[in-house]
């Protein structure tokens, strides 16, 4: 299975369009998150990629809430947060918002370590974990150095061994990746990233 999957695309016209021209060699898009800025015109962000007709599974950033994802979400979309789904074999589980709280306060969509380990509980096994926010100590790190990752997400890694997991968030991590045991952690970036995964038997 092609997958193509993004993150923190925050309404940016050019990498929407070349995710959209993308999209049609992919059998399923997954989006870690932050279409939008400061939770302003979701809807006008979101209408960027509605060229991309392939089912597209999302989760809320931290500039989006999930009732307000949902609401705005096209048809061919399933939005997670902390919840999972099955998607022709895979079985998927995605939690999104920041983990831990940001200090941008009035309009932030975020989560302390205590709530994001309760939802993240429910997982018990995924093929992919995505999550808005990296692990703590991987993909995690700005440019001032420092690690702003979850402990959560990390702890549901260790836990559930994901092949397969992906985050954003870190804008100084685009593109980065880590390994957590046998699970691999990538920060996507809003440019597309290609990824060929079978279903676990």
């Amino acid at each position: 299975m092609r997958i193509l999957a993004f993150s923190d695309l925050h309404r940016a016209a050019p990498a929407a369009r070349r995710l959209v021209e993308m999209s049609q060699d992919a059998d399923l898009v997954i989006a870690a998150g932050d279409f939008t800025n400061h939770r302003k015109d979701l809807t006008g962000a979101l209408d960027l990629i509605a060229g991309i007709t392939t089912p597209i599974i999302m989760v809320p950033g931290n500039n989006e809430s999930e009732d307000e994802l949902r609401a705005a979400a096209p048809s061919n979309a399933t939005v997670l947060h902390g919840g999972a789904t099955i998607f022709e074999g895979l079985n998927i589980f995605g939690l999104g918002y920041a983990v831990p709280v940001t200090p941008f306060k009035d309009w932030s969509c975020d989560l302390d370590e205590p709530t994001a380990a309760k939802m993240l509980a429910a997982c018990k096994n995924a093929d992919i974990l995505i999550s808005h926010s990296p692990p703590k100590g991987h993909v995690d790190v700005t440019s001032t150095g420092l690690s702003l990752g979850s402990t959560a997400v990390l702890e549901a890694i260790e836990r559930i061994a994901p092949p397969l997991v992906l985050c954003g968030h870190i804008h100084d991590c685009w593109g980065q990746s880590s390994q957590v045991g046998p699970s691999k952690v990538v920060n996507l970036g809003p440019t597309g990233t290609w990824f060929d995964i079978a279903p676990s038997a």
